[in-house]
């Protein structure tokens, strides 16, 4: 496997960090992969600018922080404007249509896709947006396995939220394939 070095950009409450947290969990846990997770926040919480680093690997990882990621996930126009420059050259860079209009050229295969409308659309609940975003970036990029995103979420989330974070994952990997 070549490393994989992803920035997930957005604002505090889209659940950039979490999903950050379960793709780097999934990969260590379930796939034997060596990675990494680090974050940063802005002045607030919740809206404020929020980045999450990861990486990886089949090989030991050394260093945490991601300069030029080879994948970009960009959920608002600010992170999208902040980040699009650092791409690696010939990367992927994923947005949500509608949060995010591509402006920049940069030298990375754009995809934006309704990730937010999609998941409002089917599911009604938009604290599910960040599994949908997953599992868009697994069926675009096959990074990892899905079934290793479900088992981590089997042992983070309440039972009940199981079935509809099934869903967004299963809308999200529909998208990303159609879109890879």
């Amino acid at each position: 496997m070549e490393r994989s070095r992803l920035v997930f950009s957005g604002s505090g409450g889209q659940g950039v960090i979490t999903a950050a947290i379960i793709l780097a969990k999934a990969a260590a846990i379930f796939e034997n992969k060596h990675a990494i997770q680090s974050q940063s926040y802005g002045a607030a919480a919740r809206g404020g600018s929020t980045r999450s680093d990861v990486i990886i690997d089949d090989a030991q990882i050394y260093f945490p922080k991601v300069t030029q990621p080879n994948i970009l996930i960009s959920l608002t126009q600010e992170s999208y404007n902040t980040f699009a420059p650092i791409i690696r050259p010939g990367g992927l860079l994923l947005v949500d249509s509608k949060y995010v209009t591509i402006e920049k050229k940069v030298d990375a295969r754009h995809i934006a896709l309704p990730m937010f409308d999609t998941v409002m659309k089917n599911i009604g609940n938009a604290i599910v947006f960040n599994i949908c975003m997953l599992g868009t970036l697994i069926g675009i990029s096959e990074l990892i396995n899905p079934e290793s995103i479900i088992k981590v979420l089997g042992r983070t989330i309440p039972e009940e939220f199981m079935e509809m974070n099934k869903k967004a994952l299963a809308l999200g990997l529909e998208m990303g394939k159609s879109a890879g």
